[in-house]
C-alpha cells in the first residue's frame, strides 16, 4: 500500500503544466483531486515517475453563469453544488455532482478530473452527455474545444491527449420549456453508479417532445447516449405512456459490465427503470 518513487511539481498556470506534460511524457501523471490516482498508485497498479498537482492553478477553479454555464476543469464538485447560480441556471449539474462519494471527496474531486479519467460509473460523463457540454483543453498548439459526444472513446479513454489539461467545460443554461435530470442507483459505499441515466428535453411550442438527450453511465464501460430513446420520446407528447415506450429502448445497443455489485443482466434491466425515472422528472421539470 505504498506507491513507488516520484517526483513532485506543483505548477502555479497551465502553461507551466503543459510543459511540464511536455517534458516528461507518458511518465507524468495530473494529480487533481487524486481520489482515483493515488489509491491505484498505492496499489501499485500504476506508477508515475512524475505528479503535476494542478490544483495550484488558480484559473482553473472558476464557476461562472452568463450565456453558458462554465465551470473550470479544476473547480471542484463542493464549489459546483454549493453555487446558487449554477442551482438556479442549470439545477442538473449541481444535482449530479452533490451525489458523487461523500464530503471528503467532493470537496477534493474537480470537474476536469472526472471527465478526463472517464470511470465507467462516474457520475458526471452522463450529464455532459445529455447536455451537449462543451469542454476546453489546453495543450502546446493552444486551446480547443471537445464536444461532450466526441469526449468518452472507451472505459478509461478520452479524446484528450496525453499532453493536454482540461481548463473549463461550458453547460448550458436550462430556460423555459426545458428539464433535465439524473437519476442513478449508487454503490451505497463508494457512491458510484451500478446505473446513472441523465435525460434533457426541449419541449416545442405544442407542447410536445421537440429535443431529447438521454445519456447511460455505470452499466457499460463508457457513458453512452441513447438513440433509440431519443427518437422515440422525440414528437411525442411526453406522457406516461410515452416515456415508457422510450425507456423500454433505452440501453438496446450497449456493452453491458457485470461485477460483485450487480450482472449484466440486472443492470440491462435498471437501464430501462431509471431512464423511465429521469425522463419523467425531466419532463415535469419543462413543463413547470
Amino acid at each position: 500500500m505504498i506507491p513507488g518513487e516520484f517526483q513532485y511539481f506543483a505548477p502555479t498556470t497551465v502553461d507551466e503544466a503543459v510543459s511540464l506534460l511536455q517534458q516528461h511524457g507518458e511518465d507524468a501523471k495530473l494529480l487533481g483531486g487524486g481520489h482515483s490516482l493515488l489509491p491505484a498508485m498505492k496499489l501499485r497498479l500504476t506508477t508515475p515517475a512524475v505528479l503535476i498537482d494542478v490544483t495550484k492553478i488558480s484559473d482553473i477553479k472558476g464557476v461562472s453563469v452568463n450565456g453558458n454555464v462554465t465551470v473550470g476543469g479544476g473547480a471542484t464538485y463542493h464549489a459546483v453544488a454549493s453555487n446558487d447560480a449554477v442551482r438556479s441556471a442549470c439545477g442538473v449539474l449541481a444535482d449530479c455532482v452533490a451525489q458523487i462519494g461523500d464530503t471528503q471527496v467532493r470537496n477534493r474531486g474537480t470537474i476536469g478530473g472526472s471527465l478526463a479519467h472517464a470511470d465507467p460509473a462516474a457520475d458526471l460523463p452522463a450529464v455532459a452527455l445529455a447536455l451537449g457540454a462543451t469542454i476546453t483543453a489546453q495543450g502546446p498548439g493552444g486551446a480547443r474545444t471537445i464536444n461532450a459526444d466526441d469526449m468518452f472513446v472507451e472505459m478509461l479513454t478520452t479524446a484528450l491527449e496525453p499532453n493536454e489539461i482540461i481548463t473549463s467545460v461550458s453547460f448550458p443554461r436550462l430556460g423555459a420549456g426545458a428539464g433535465a435530470a439524473y437519476e442513478k442507483m449508487r454503490q451505497p459505499a463508494s457512491r458510484y453508479a451500478i446505473v446513472g441515466v441523465a435525460a434533457y428535453v426541449k419541449l416545442g411550442s405544442d407542447g410536445n417532445v421537440a429535443e431529447a438527450r438521454v445519456a447511460v453511465t455505470g452499466a457499460g464501460p463508457k457513458a453512452t447516449r441513447q438513440d433509440a430513446t431519443e427518437a422515440a420520446i422525440t414528437g411525442t407528447n411526453g406522457d406516461d405512456a410515452a416515456i415508457a415506450a422510450a425507456a423500454d429502448k433505452a440501453g438496446e445497443d450497449m456493452d453491458y459490465l457485470g461485477d460483485i455489485h450487480a450482472s449484466e443482466e440486472y443492470r440491462r434491466a435498471m437501464v430501462k427503470v431509471y431512464t423511465k425515472r429521469a425522463l419523467a422528472k425531466a419532463i415535469a421539470q419543462a413543463r413547470g
